[in-house]
């Protein structure tokens, strides 16, 4: 046997060992500790909920699931991190709609939400509301549209910040209403409700969990949600479309996502994982209390969800002419 062959026959074994390897690693995933990486700081909502799933994770499947914030860029950089790991199913990413929203605001993303990664489940959704000062004369969707044009130019919707999914929601409610609405950015929740309060800004766009509270002790007077179903957080809150304005839904949602590339058997085996987890009642209730209802759908599903939600927000974000 000559020399030439001898090598290249060691490199087909070679080869044929790391996949035997590879193919038995995902037989017996995990088989060591996994990384979600959350790209935000630590406490806010995100990572109390992906906090929850990492728990029952390492319960249910015999590894240590944990936690590593990678914050900044508006979710930009612990992203990209993600994207260029392994993909192996060592390294997750848990992730809110900014996922599906930055990509259309920055022109230099560096991550391709497509491409990029491989999706395993949207885990949880969250609808948006429409709040107004108490003050305010309008006690309807409808009605308020009414006093925006009979007034233009003098009412503002306050937000969490530029590309959020509530300054989104207030941009299609502005662009399908066709009122003269100006939006007013806050850095966070906190900040753009406590001005509606005090009626600073008569209409707010908000996340439904920093809004709950407020609602219920008369503090801010919802109008609408902005899913397709009423919350049971707030039952008695009509949804927009029921209100009388079709076409609003926006939620804000929880993925989980893997590098592309990551082997299916691995996707499937946490998607599997997943969707017990938001089953348990515990978590249900934990899920609840944040204002967030369990999703659980399949890797395809949430695909083509991510897909929608990209494709939605883009022309929202090009019909209002945003930039971050």
């Amino acid at each position: 046997m000559t020399r030439v062959l001898r090598v290249a026959m060691l490199g087909v074994l070679m080869l044929a060992t790391a996949a035997r390897a590879a193919r038995s690693d995902e037989n017996h995933y995990p088989s060591h500790s996994v990384r979600i990486v959350v790209p935000f700081a630590p406490g806010g909502v995100v990572d109390v909920m992906a906090r929850q799933l990492a728990q029952k994770l390492s319960e249910g499947l015999g590894q240590q699931f944990y936690i590593e914030n990678l914050g900044g860029g508006g979710g930009n950089i612990g992203t990209r991190a993600v994207a260029a790991s392994p993909r192996d199913g060592y390294t997750i990413l848990i992730t809110s709609s900014s996922f599906v929203v930055n990509p259309s605001l920055d022109a230099k993303m560096p991550y391709d939400p497509r491409k990029d990664f491989a999706p395993v489940i949207i885990a949880a959704a969250s609808p948006n509301v429409l709040v107004v000062y108490p003050g305010e004369t309008a006690t309807t969707v409808t009605g308020l549209v009414e006093a925006i044009r009979g007034a233009p130019g003098t009412y503002g919707f306050a937000s969490a910040g530029v590309g959020t999914t509530p300054h989104l929601s207030g941009e299609l409610f502005r662009l399908s209403t066709k009122t003269d609405l100006i939006h007013i950015p806050f850095s966070g929740s906190g900040p753009a409700l406590q001005s509606t309060v005090a009626g600073h800004t008569r209409i707010a766009f908000t996340g439904l969990p920093p809004a709950v509270m407020l609602i219920k002790a008369g503090s801010l007077r919802a109008l609408a949600m902005t899913g397709a179903n009423r919350s049971s957080a707030l039952p008695d809150v009509p949804t927009m479309a029921e209100a009388g304005l079709a076409g609003q839904e926006a939620e804000t949602l929880l993925f989980v996502l893997v590098p592309a590339g990551t082997p299916a058997e691995i996707v499937a085996i946490l998607n599997r994982a997943i969707r017990k987890i938001l089953a348990l009642p515990d978590i249900v209730k934990a899920f609840d209390a944040l204002g967030f209802n369990a999703v659980g759908n399949t890797p395809d599903d949430a695909a083509a969800r991510i897909s929608q939600e990209i494709t939605k927000w883009a022309k929202v974000i090009g019909d209002a002419n945003l930039k971050q």
